[in-house]
């Protein structure tokens, strides 16, 4: 059974008569009774039937005949609701992520490739109607998870990125990142496609310029949102390891190429953001999300089940039963 409504709930203001009706029944008690004028009563006193006993209730019937007049008149019903969405206007969405040494770097907590991992990894739970895919990239680039709507694959993808200089050549190559990431998303038929390109220096690797990236992207109608990540000042950067193989850091300058960045994401009609802690980082994320919505159809459909049907029967029935009594068993009972 759904939640019950009232289709005219205003009728439910006539239950203030309620006590004004019971206050009028007993004050003309003695005038709604049949009455017998005798001298004296005194050989009676003690002496009532049981009828005589049952006789006021009847006024009881009549005023719960009100009650469920009024709500009747007030018409509950039951409401079941069913929703069907459709998802009618999507978006593809490709995450190119910098993970080079640099971006082991600790201005963020614990460092900068960690507070991304779990920044990002809320906003795919946030995406559950959109695919996404997931690049990498330092001196060279790669896919690491092509455009997809399974969350749980693209979520493991993300959670197990990691800095290895033996997979990609040290280095930041933001032009060939960018032109993997469009690669991906070229020729989808989404409503709406976008890179989240994502870096913590300045380009100095690769075989394509970012700007000539940029370019290809605006030809495809693929916006490109830029985010620099790191703080204002100098930062420990990794810059070489010790004989036991763990990094040494040192503290040096953060450079990030923020007119590159700037360019990029202003030639394919996107902003850039610049990330200088975790919680800057987690408001970026969370103003791409509301920038890039997805449209859904929804429709809902409503079953209503009458029930004014049932009390004005209630009503009509106790009615039916006082006046019946009332007309035959306690005729003739003072």
């Amino acid at each position: 059974m759904g939640k019950v409504t009232f289709l005219n709930p205003e009728f439910l203001w006539l239950f203030l008569l309620v006590p004004m009706a019971v206050a009028w029944l007993f004050y003309k008690r003695n005038q709604l009774s049949a009455t017998l004028t005798m001298p004296t009563i005194a050989p009676f006193v003690g002496h009532r039937t049981f009828l005589a006993k049952v006789k006021p209730f009847l006024h009881v019937l009549r005023i719960l005949a009100l009650c469920f007049i009024i709500i009747a008149l007030a018409r509950p019903r039951s409401v079941d609701v069913t929703s069907k969405s459709k998802m009618t206007k999507g978006v593809d969405i490709v995450m190119a992520i910098d993970v080079s040494s640099s971006m082991l770097a600790n201005d963020l907590k614990p460092n900068r490739l960690e507070a991304l991992k779990k920044v990002a990894s809320t906003f795919v739970q946030d995406r559950v109607n959109d695919r996404i895919g997931l690049v990498v990239y330092a001196g060279e680039s790669y896919t690491r998870t092509p455009v997809t709507s399974d969350k749980a694959i693209l979520l493991q993808s993300l959670k197990t990125i990691t800095y290895d200089d033996s997979v990609l050549a040290d280095g930041t190559g933001i032009g060939v990142g960018l032109a993997t990431a469009i690669n991906r998303i070229k020729d989808s038929k989404a409503k709406s496609r976008i890179v989240i390109l994502l870096t913590d220096g300045v380009n100095n690797s690769g075989t394509i310029d970012p700007r000539t990236a940029a370019d290809i992207a605006k030809e495809y109608g693929i916006k490109v949102y830029t985010i620099g990540i790191g703080t204002n000042g100098n930062a420990l950067f990794p810059v070489a390891k010790d004989a036991n193989g763990k990094l040494v850091f040192k503290r040096m300058p953060v450079e990030i190429d923020q007119k590159l960045m700037q360019e990029i994401a202003k030639t394919t009609d996107a902003k850039y953001f610049r990330a200088t802690s975790n919680q800057k980082l987690q408001a970026i994320y969370d103003e791409i999300n509301s920038l890039e919505t997805t449209e859904i159809n929804e429709q809902k459909f409503y079953n209503y089940d009458e029930k004014y049907k049932m009390f004005a029967l209630m009503a009509f029935v106790l009615l039916g039963i006082e006046v019946l009594a009332r007309n035959t068993v306690f005729r003739g009972i003072v």
